[in-house]
């Protein structure tokens, strides 16, 4: 497979897969005095799967949460949104940026995507990146094997790359959760995996002071925020949550005298 030649598993990874074979082999041997070692080995699979659910995680490899020191320096924050496009949302958020003079990155669902290609072709127009957040959005991302990862980032790829006119550079998985075998699909397609720094669970809150806050309360240069314009949850008056939460936030950015930019 290609992405041998290029994809080095964590330290955390090749420490926990030495262990399974040691202390398996070792278990196998003496199984009269295991009990210890199977607990560890239990424990060492119970790390393994907690990593695999926490989205910002390091310990399954790369993971970028931050935006680089150099990037920092310049009070840059990266603005990122998930889950679209969606014909409702996406236009007035673009819209809201324009204002604001804001730039962000597009995490998009390729699926969606191919249904609505004018809103690709609208997100680059006005200076923003389209990135890869898989073809279908499946829920059971997590439990997929490396073909299944492969054949859905994949396809993603090709087609956010046909719509946008340019390859994503970065991958965001559903929810933040994978499992070990993305990062070798990633270093296979040329991805970087991203999570973020903060989010304002706009996708389940429909209260935009509560989203606001989450993102802004000791806001630091360099951080990754995480919204959606597919996918927002309601306010009280039935609007996406992100149309009201958005330009407050804005707002709050221009007051602490960062800049925001896409990845």
């Amino acid at each position: 497979m290609q992405f041998i030649h290029h994809w080095l598993p964590s330290p955390f990874l090749r420490y926990s897969a030495a262990f399974q074979v040691i202390g398996g082999s070792a278990a196998l041997l003496a199984p009269e005095g295991s009990t210890l070692l199977i607990g560890a080995l239990a424990a060492n699979h119970a790390i393994v799967f907690g990593a695999s659910v926490w989205p910002t995680s390091p310990l399954l490899g790369p993971n970028l949460t931050r935006l680089s020191t150099e990037r920092a320096e310049r009070n840059e924050i990266a603005l990122t949104f998930d889950d679209g496009p969606d014909i409702e949302t996406t236009p007035r958020v673009l819209d809201l940026l324009d204002r604001h003079r804001a730039k962000a990155s597009f995490f998009c669902i390729a699926a969606r995507a191919e249904k609505h290609p004018e809103l690709i072709r609208e997100i680059v127009s006005r200076g923003h990146r389209i990135e890869n957040h898989t073809y279908r959005h499946a829920h059971t991302f997590a439990l997929s094997s490396f073909g299944q990862f492969k054949a859905e980032i994949a396809r993603a790829q090709v087609v956010l790359t046909a719509l946008a006119g340019v390859p994503p550079r970065f991958f965001r998985a559903p929810v933040g959760m994978r499992n070990p075998w993305l990062q070798p699909v990633l270093c296979d397609l040329g991805l970087t995996l991203v999570s973020w720094t903060r989010r304002g669970y706009d996708a389940v809150s429909g209260d935009p002071r509560k989203i606001v806050g989450r993102l802004s309360r000791n806001l630091r240069r360099g951080d990754i925020l995480l919204l959606h314009d597919g996918s927002s949850a309601r306010d009280r008056n039935g609007r996406p949550v992100v149309l009201e939460a958005l330009p407050r936030l804005l707002d709050e950015i221009a007051r602490m005298n960062f800049t925001p930019v896409s990845l």
